[in-house]
């Protein structure tokens, strides 16, 4: 999953930046509204962060320009103003949760995953035929076999099964699962699809994995 951080106190754009790293979300940061609305209009993120007090333009109207073009992109603000009236305020502009400063990380990343779950009205759990993955203990079962997967296998298999019976493209699932935002060698995702593969299909039995030759991959039931 790819989350922008607009927040331009150094410190808790780091502390936010490693922490998400860390839960395997691919992050993209800035420190100023022009910089951070113009990322969020390019690119396709599953969820935005973003501070209401930050140079240039005012997170307030980040807030509304972004829901203006990406109505779907869920925005959680983080910020200092703590009366009922800023919550209210922030809420009609367009935000989906306003979380107050200073907070604890825990709930930050709960209030992501609750708005993940509401874009892709799930619950804490993405299934795809007899593949099971949980989201808040990261276990992997096929039928009712735990399948092991690494952090990084796991977040691919995860943007896969949300985007099932869509074409991921190559870019798409390097700049989402690994973080890359440029034209790179991505011979690593076919390698990880292997070790997918792999781990996932039974013998004898077409992958539900499937190649988009010169594109990339879709999960189609088989």
């Amino acid at each position: 999953m790819r989350v922008l951080i607009v927040e331009d106190e150094k410190g808790i754009l780091n502390f936010l930046r490693d922490g998400l790293k860390e839960e395997n979300f691919a992050v993209d940061t800035a420190q100023d509204g022009n910089t951070g609305l113009e990322l969020a209009l390019v690119n396709d993120y599953d969820v935005v962060l973003l501070d209401w007090m930050i140079p240039g333009i005012s997170g307030i109207e980040v807030c509304r320009q972004i829901k203006k073009e990406k109505r779907s992109v869920p925005i959680i603000f983080l910020t200092a103003k703590d009366t009922v009236q800023d919550t209210v305020f922030g809420l009609e502009a367009g935000a989906n949760d306003y979380i107050r400063k200073p907070f604890q990380f825990e709930e930050l990343l709960a209030r992501i995953r609750v708005q993940l779950r509401s874009t892709n009205e799930e619950d804490s759990a993405l299934t795809f035929e007899d593949i099971y993955l949980n989201l808040d203990t990261r276990q992997v079962f096929k039928g009712k076999r735990e399948i092991q997967l690494t952090q990084k296998e796991f977040a691919l298999l995860e943007f896969l099964i949300r985007n099932k019976g869509k074409v991921c493209t190559r870019t798409r699932i390097i700049e989402h699962v690994w973080d890359i935002h440029f034209d790179s060698d991505t011979s690593v995702i076919d390698v990880y699809i292997n070790f997918l593969r792999k781990k996932l299909d039974e013998d004898g039995k077409e992958s539900c994995i499937n190649t988009v030759r010169g594109v990339g991959y879709i999960m189609r039931e088989v």
